[in-house]
């Protein structure tokens, strides 16, 4: 008995001290390591509670597939102008264009767009480039700044356009898995501070400027509860579309209707498939980045925002010593079907507690109770286990029970149905991108008809390529491909053949390009992008048109290092990760053009990558 009574005392004693330093981590943001946990466990109280109708805020004009094909993709900035007149002339409160428009293009197109954002109250999007995923802060009383990470550096739009209009960040904070978790309400770079994209597009529509305090966000009358680093915690509405949605080439064709317009705010973007601009989220495995941004300007103009701020997070940290010691004491105090009555009753009050209140817009974490719970308990039940060998079989029962509800091993999770892309899923997969550089400019000059023998020659080039080595053109747009190696199932081998098929495009596209009779004379060039990792594959449409894709931080990746390949001057682009897949193949395939590694910030993404570079005749 004296034994038993001092293992309770150790218990609860070690399970304040875990409690309490969990808890002042949680306070200080230092619990990343059960964030993913967190936001699984977010998810699962969203797709509980369901779906809900936003309120009749924002609609958004799509640049979808059906705009692309008819007016080409990315849309000139002309037909970006007459857009914006179309939707100007039925009187909207704001106008947001989701677009980075960084660099010029044309006169003509230019100066009409910047025209047109005179005409409306509008904003244009921004983006911070940071050079690493996670970003460390020091708190600072006397720097309201302090909490927010500095951007190394700042995509603004251009000058002609920034004049014209007034300008918002459009970074999102998300967890590992890519999903949105929060919205950067101020963004730093160097000697600027700028507000995000949807707090821009709010205030403007509010009328009124928004003033910060340490844990809150005032607009006009609204208050609204910050997270740390002034961040707007993010749920969503429901799937794809649950914000009105329009498609972009319905409004060119004057087929807008007024009531969609009229005092609303209208976001423009573009859902095109394989963009790259799509996010996981809790109701859709490829919700577009502008519904994403749509839902924090939604969010933020009704006030409806999901709370999560200091108050919250202090009662998150004393839930995490108050309930393992509860549980400790249940435990302790008897051990019959009462006391684990007890604790089954303390666990059904908490999990209803949190799910109540997350309906209701409080989000107290899950995951940091059950962090704080569990290991203190589990260590206690194996002392009494040890203790008490009399009831070694009813302890060794509960441990078995409590390793059966564990999640299952990665070999399970990985196990694939023959239909799984009916239903989205995740798997490891290589992606390959392939583009002609200058091809819009010639475009214009050669004609439609010529355009037409080109392009047909390319995808022909391509297709070629990507089916003698085992890949699937997912995306092919104009003068652009997106092939991915990994369906119908993930080999060993993927990364093999999609470093193979990279290297023979750039071989065979060097010489068509040379010995094309209409392109040999002119400046068109083109660039690859190759990476590996895990991606979001799903199966789009419905009855008999279907189209396989694949989408996440992978796929946006390797199209983003078809940049960093033309702005080094080489030709093909390959992640540190796809090389080192690669394996001994590595040198067979590439040879000894290969340079690097270097690291490559990627637009859009905070996180910088190892790339290796590859030139098919001498650098």
């Amino acid at each position: 008995m004296q034994a038993r009574r001092l293992l309770i005392t150790v218990s609860l004693l070690i399970a304040a001290i875990w409690g309490w330093t969990l808890g002042y981590l949680h306070m200080r943001e230092g619990t990343d390591f059960l964030e993913r946990t967190e936001a699984s466990l977010a998810d699962l109280r969203s797709q509980v509670l369901g779906t809900s109708t936003p309120p009749s805020i924002v609609s958004i004009i799509a640049i979808d597939d059906q705009t692309a094909a008819a007016n080409g993709y990315p849309l000139k900035r002309v037909i970006l102008a007459r857009l914006l007149e179309e939707i100007s002339a039925l009187k909207p409160k704001v106008v947001a264009l989701d677009i980075l428009l960084v660099d010029a293009g044309p006169e003509s197109g230019d100066a009409a767009l910047a025209n047109s954002l005179r005409q409306v109250p509008s904003v244009i999007a921004a983006a911070g480039v940071f050079p690493k995923s996670i970003q460390s802060v020091t708190p600072d009383p006397d720097d309201p700044l302090a909490t927010i990470p500095v951007a190394s550096e700042m995509l603004l739009p251009n000058a002609r356009f920034a004049d014209a209009a007034a300008i918002g960040v459009v970074n999102v904070s998300t967890d590992q898995t890519g999903t949105p978790r929060y919205i950067p309400l101020i963004s730093r770079g160097a000697g600027r501070v700028d507000s995000s994209f949807p707090l821009r597009v709010a205030s403007m529509a509010l009328g009124t400027n928004p003033a910060f305090t340490p844990a809150a966000l005032t607009l006009g009358e609204r208050r609204i509860p910050t997270d740390a680093g002034q961040r707007l915690p993010l749920t969503f509405y429901g799937p794809r579309g649950t914000i009105p949605t329009i498609s972009a080439l319905d409004v060119l064709a004057g087929k807008l209707d007024a009531k969609a317009v009229e005092g609303r705010v209208i976001v423009i973007g573009s859902t095109v498939t394989g963009g790259g601009d799509v996010f996981p989220t809790p109701f859709d495995a490829v919700l577009p980045g502008v519904e994403v941004m749509s839902t924090a300007i939604t969010r933020l103009i009704s006030g409806d925002a999901i709370v999560r701020d200091n108050h919250i997070r202090s009662f998150d940290a004393v839930l995490s010593v108050a309930l393992p010691l509860l549980v400790i004491a249940l435990l302790g105090w008897r051990r019959s079907a009462v006391a684990y009555g007890a604790i089954a009753a303390v666990a059904l009050v908490w999990v209803s507690f949190n799910v109540i209140a997350f309906s209701y817009g409080y989000w107290f974490s899950a995951a940091l109770p059950i962090a704080a719970t569990l290991p203190p308990v589990l260590l206690f039940g194996a002392m009494e286990i040890w203790l008490d060998r009399q009831r070694a079989t009813h302890f060794a029962a509960q441990s078995d029970l409590l390793q059966r509800i564990e999640a299952p091993g990665l070999g399970e999770w990985l196990a694939r149905d023959p239909s799984f892309l009916s239903r989205p899923v995740r798997q490891e997969a290589a992606v390959v991108f392939v583009d002609l550089s200058g091809f819009t400019g010639l475009s214009e000059a050669i004609g439609p008809a010529n355009v037409q023998t080109i392009l047909s020659d390319f995808f022909e080039l391509v297709d070629d390529e990507a089916r003698a080595h085992g890949g699937a053109i997912t995306s092919f747009m104009g003068d652009g491909a997106m092939i991915l190696f990994g369906l119908p199932q993930p080999t060993a081998e993927d990364a093999v053949h999609a470093t193979a098929c990279a290297v023979a495009l750039c071989d065979r596209l060097r010489g068509w390009l040379a010995h094309h009779p209409m392109l040999k004379d002119c400046r068109i060039g083109f660039k690859v992008g190759a990476h590996c990792g895990t991606v979001v594959a799903s199966r789009l449409g419905t009855g008999v048109r279907q189209q396989i894709t694949a989408t996440g931080d992978t796929v946006n990746v390797a199209s983003r290092l078809m940049e960093v390949a033309a702005a080094r001057g080489a030709e093909l682009a390959l992640s540190a990760a796809l090389v080192l897949a690669i394996g001994p193949s590595a040198e067979l395939l590439l040879g000894d053009h290969l340079t690097g590694p270097v690291s490559a910030a990627i637009r859009g993404r905070a996180e910088s990558v190892d790339v290796w570079l590859w030139q098919g005749h001498p650098l």
